[in-house]
């Protein structure tokens, strides 16, 4: 839970990200359209994405795992992005994230928050 417990530095952490959705370095790669080294690289370094697309992905991504964990916690954000949803077509928020939707996932989790549900 680093995400949730540290206090918002600006930029995301990429290991953090990936820990708190419970994904391999292989399916972030995806995520982040890079390699898994590049992932690794990433988190081995301390460093962000040098290019300024794949920063802004990762901080969207970054919003969307602060709100899923007031909404389902450590624990219930993976068990949520894993869940295919009507809502999404039957599709998983993981597989939205993948194609690019993260704006969509933020939607139904800021739903959920409001109480309005998905």
């Amino acid at each position: 839970m680093a995400i949730a417990n540290r206090a918002h530095a600006g930029l995301p952490h990429p290991e953090e990200i990936r820990q708190e959705l419970g994904l391999s370095r292989e399916k972030m790669g995806y995520v982040m359209s890079v390699s898994a080294k590049t992932i690794e690289h990433w988190e081995r370094q301390h460093q962000l994405p040098a290019d300024g697309d794949k920063r802004a992905r990762l901080a969207a991504i970054e919003e969307l795992v602060r709100l899923g964990l007031l909404v389902y916690g450590a624990e219930g954000l993976p068990i949520f992005v894993q869940t295919p949803l009507r809502s999404l077509g039957n599709h998983t928020p993981l597989q939205e994230i993948m194609a690019g939707s993260v704006e969509r996932v933020i939607e139904i989790l800021a739903s959920e928050y409001e109480g309005l549900g998905f």
